[in-house]
C-alpha cells in the first residue's frame, strides 16, 4: 500500500515541481507509532529554505484534498533532504562525485559493509569510494543497501 501511495503521489506532485525548479528527493509514507506520516524531501539549486517548503506544501495539500489517495488519517511533512542527504537515484550519485559519501551495502565487499570517503567516480554502474590515504573501493551500485552525503568534520 505505502509504494503505491508513495508512486501516486510522486506522480501527482512531480509537474509542479519541476514547473518550479524543485528537484523531488524523495516521498515517504510511514507509521510511526500510532500515527501515519506522508513525507515529501525537495530541493533546488541553491537550497530550499521554510517559504518554499510552505509553498510546497499548501500546494500538495491541496491536490491530496482533491485526489484523496490515502484513506487512513496521516500529517504531511515538507522538508529539505539536509545536509547529508541520501543518494536514492544513480542520478544523485553521479552529482555526488567529488564530495563525501557513506555506503552500507548487502553483503561485504573488501570484507566490509560500510564505506565512507569521498566519491571518486560512477562508470559502469560502479562507485569508487577512496577511504584514508590510499584505500579505494569499488562499490558495484546493485550491492548499495543505502547511500548518503556525509559530512565531514
Amino acid at each position: 500500500m505505502s509504494t503505491k501511495i508513495k508512486t501516486t503521489v510522486e506522480e501527482m506532485i512531480k509537474p509542479y515541481l519541476e514547473e518550479h525548479a524543485f528537484e523531488l528527493v524523495d516521498v515517504e509514507y510511514v507509521k510511526e507509532g500510532n500515527n501515519y506520516f506522508l513525507r515529501i524531501y525537495v530541493d533546488k539549486e541553491g537550497g530550499i529554505d521554510l517559504d518554499d517548503c510552505g509553498q510546497i506544501s499548501e500546494f500538495v495539500s491541496t491536490e491530496l484534498d482533491k485526489n484523496d489517495p490515502i484513506p487512513d488519517a496521516y500529517f504531511l511533512e515538507v522538508s529539505s533532504p539536509g545536509a547529508e542527504r541520501p543518494l536514492k537515484k544513480s542520478a544523485d550519485v553521479v552529482k555526488a562525485v567529488g564530495k563525501n559519501v557513506y555506503v552500507t551495502t548487502y553483503e561485504p565487499i573488501d570484507g566490509l559493509k560500510e564505506f565512507e570517503g569521498e566519491l571518486l567516480s560512477f562508470e559502469n554502474e560502479e562507485m569508487v569510494i577512496a577511504s584514508g590515504k590510499k584505500k579505494q573501493h569499488t562499490v558495484p551500485y546493485s550491492k548499495v543497501a543505502s547511500a548518503r552525503l556525509a559530512i565531514v568534520l
